[in-house]
């Protein structure tokens, strides 16, 4: 008999307590969502009970399945990656779970956008690395060795996660029964994100297919303004554009100075109280082009876009992007067009192209001389990393060098925002001057996607997408620009839009049905009681998209709620709670 050496035993023994170690550390590192979502959510008792348990008991079962602990490691490297996300995602927002619209943006953002979001938060994907990469390393070193768990380990930790689990299942049972708005599918990580990955899925689905159902789809448009009149028609999307931060409303840095001109000389409309109804791009977007609104949200899935609309009622069309092409209805409905020209790809050397490289292409469509023309711009606009939207002339506001994800940074952050929103003004300016000078009856309507969160508050929400979205995220410019010419051939729309612009708006709900009316086109889809170019236009209840795709009230209570939650000082909390209780019976849509 062959005895081993006591330095052979020692080596065994160290290898098994790695190994031991590697099990209970997989486990750890798994549950560390569930603990900081305990603390961010404001969860029941009990459901924060269950979001231990049943995640914990479940951990364990699929740990013990295999005498080495580094394959079942890597079996759950998809809720390793569920999990390190969640942290990035509680990084940005300090609260809400993976959600459809996240796992949506990882597949509609290029590679150019995530590195520059990656770049922005290296202190969270630190974090990430420092959890996740000990384990997934000894996982490796582990499949490849031949030290294994011992039996009897693994029978003694199946019997306690059998027991977790029962208690698990338990405590569930509990929170159901004590707290009404408990969901399984919403409230257990990852649970939630499992299901929530599957509703992408599904969404991804339909987006592929969008054009298959509406290929035979007609809007019966008919131009309405006189044949012989030479009209341009333009609809300009910003990205990520929050009214909070333009001059234009009320907003103490003068970060409108062109646009300014054009209000005072008559020209330019704004509507002083515009919100979207969606905080992503993915959606927001397309309700801009389409009559889906967060109400009705699947009239996108049925119906073509406006593009279409003016292409049927005999105008030339266009699309012209300094975005990406990323496969979603946003392309799609870009496609409708005559012309379809996403100009970053064209510029594939270029990792930042100007917005005011759009503005050649406009003059490049009007120098063709045609007599109806309607062209939709998606810009860049306020995209992070914001100190590259704009070229160093145009940083007005210093520093604005820093752009990674910080409070400490947020000054650097907000000049370098409103920078953007100067180049914006910019933009949108010499777009006027261009459209003037052409001899044309022509208009422009302007909104953006969504706002933005610069860390405005306590809450230290960073960007948008937020699962539960901030004001900031919802507020939104929307502006009417016309010409003389237009202004002097259609005075009615003219005081529509002027007796508007002091109301409540939905730009997912108006945008489209201003744009339709002001361009004199008559579809089956209009409705006049949602364009802001009629007098018979109605306030709309104040919703927005969340994530599962249902329409949500924000009432002006909701409002307030989202302010005291930022409060900085325990006066002003006082006082906002105060407020809170005195419209708690004002209907919504009556706050700004």
């Amino acid at each position: 008999m062959v005895l081993a050496s006591p330095d052979t035993v020692d080596s065994y023994s160290i290898s098994m307590r790695r190994f031991n170690i590697l099990y209970f550390l997989t486990i750890a590192t798994l549950m560390v969502p569930n603990v900081v979502l305990d603390i961010t959510e404001g969860m029941s008792i009990w459901a924060c009970i269950a979001n231990i348990l049943l995640p914990l008991g479940i951990y364990t079962l699929l740990m013990s399945i295999s005498r080495k602990p580094g394959k079942m490691t890597w079996w759950l490297f998809p809720y390793i990656f569920f999990s390190a996300f969640q942290i990035v995602l509680l990084y940005l927002y300090g609260e809400g779970v993976l959600a459809v619209d996240m796992l949506l943006n990882v597949v509609t953002t290029n590679v150019s956008e995530a590195t520059e979001l990656l770049d922005g938060i290296l202190p969270a994907v630190l974090i990430v690395c420092i959890l996740y990469l000990p384990p997934l390393g000894m996982a490796v070193a582990n499949i490849r060795g031949k030290h294994v768990l011992k039996y009897n380990f693994l029978h003694k930790m199946r019997r306690i996660g059998g027991g977790i689990t029962i208690a698990g299942l338990m405590s569930v049972a509990t929170a159901c029964l004590a707290d009404t708005s408990f969901r399984l599918l919403n409230n257990v990580f990852p649970l939630n994100v499992t299901y929530n990955l599957y509703l992408a899925v599904e969404r991804s689905w339909i987006s592929a297919h969008y054009q298959e159902r509406v290929a035979d789809y007609r809007f019966d448009a008919v131009a309405t303004h006189p044949k012989d009149s030479t009209e341009v028609y333009v609809m300009v999307i910003g990205e990520t554009a929050r009214s909070d931060n333009f001059a234009l409303y009320g907003y103490k840095r003068d970060t409108n100075p062109m646009l300014t001109r054009l209000v005072n000389d008559s020209s330019l409309i704004v509507f002083k109280k515009a919100r979207t109804e969606s905080n992503t791009t993915h959606k927001g977007v397309p309700m801009l082009l389409t009559a889906a609104t967060a109400s009705d949200y699947s009239v996108l899935y049925r119906e073509k876009g406006i593009i279409a609309a003016f292409k049927e009622a005999g105008f030339h069309t266009s699309f012209i992007s300094n975005q990406l092409p990323n496969h979603s209805f946003i392309d799609f409905l870009g496609m409708e067009a005559d012309s379809c020209l996403f100009i970053k790809e064209a510029e594939r050397a270029k990792d930042n192209v100007s917005d005011m490289e759009l503005l050649p292409i406009v003059k490049g469509i009007l120098e063709k001389g045609r007599k109806k023309e309607f062209i939709v711009l998606h810009t860049y606009g306020s995209h992070f990393k914001y100190n590259e939207r704009y070229p160093r002339n145009m940083a007005h506001f210093l520093p604005d060098n820093e752009s990674q994800a910080k409070y400490e940074n947020r000054q650097q952050l907000v000049n370098a925002y409103d920078n953007t929103i100067r180049f914006t003004d910019k933009f949108l300016y010499e777009l006027s001057s261009i459209l003037s000078s052409s001899a044309c009856q022509s208009a422009w309507l302007y909104t953006s996607d969504h706002g933005e969160n610069i860390y405005d508050d306590n809450r230290n929400k960073f960007l948008h997408a937020s699962p539960n979205p901030s004001e900031y995220e919802l507020r939104v410019p929307l502006l009417a620009w016309t010409s003389a010419s237009y202004r002097s051939a259609y005075p009615d729309i003219i005081s529509a839009l002027r007796s508007n612009s002091g109301k409540c708006v939905s730009t997912s709900i108006s945008f489209f049905h201003t744009m339709l009316e002001m361009g004199g086109i008559k579809t089956k889809n209009l409705d006049l009681t949602k364009s802001l170019a009629d007098r018979e236009y109605k306030v709309h209840p104040r919703l927005y998209l969340n994530d599962h795709n249902e329409a949500v009230e924000m009432p002006l209570c909701l409002c307030i709620e989202n302010m005291v939650k930022g409060a900085k000082n325990l006066r002003d909390k006082c006082e906002l709670l105060m407020l809170l209780q005195c419209c708690s019976n004002v209907p919504p849509y009556q706050s700004r």
